[in-house]
């Protein structure tokens, strides 16, 4: 794999929660250092088995910031620190909340995303303005 950025999201990429998440994302990442590729490409599948993680064990996101791989609760509020704004500081409070406590309600909104907010036939396709920050 050639060279990797530090920040990656990667996002379901049927998943119009999902879709509106990641230009969230776009627009809140002053830094402009977080890069995205969806669940289903080539690249977030070389990612994950090159960190022994199981596809099937997805819900909706894996963000891995340098060598780590966060996902769940973890993963949203991990890119939460990376965003402007109070973004940063309501993340911290999040990740004081147990996760034991977080994962649960993450994995309920997770189950339940296709149902709310839909599914596309298609994955996310960005505009070329944001062409360069994806990776597939």
């Amino acid at each position: 794999m050639p060279h990797q950025p530090n920040s990656i999201l990667l996002f379901d990429g049927v998943c119009h929660m999902c879709h509106s998440a990641v230009q969230f994302v776009l627009r809140h990442n002053r830094g402009q250092d977080i890069f995205f590729a969806s669940l289903q490409s080539d690249i977030a599948k070389q990612l994950l088995a090159a960190h022994g993680y199981a596809e099937n064990r997805l819900q909706s996101v894996v963000f891995f910031d340098g060598n780590t791989l966060y996902t769940k609760s973890d993963a949203a509020l991990q890119v939460g620190k990376k965003l402007g704004g109070g973004w940063r500081a309501l993340s911290l409070l999040g990740l004081a909340i147990p996760r034991f406590l977080r994962d649960p309600v993450y994995l309920w909104i997770a189950r339940n995303r296709y149902r709310w907010f839909g599914k596309s036939e298609h994955c996310f396709l960005p505009t070329s303005a944001m062409r360069a920050r994806f990776l597939d």
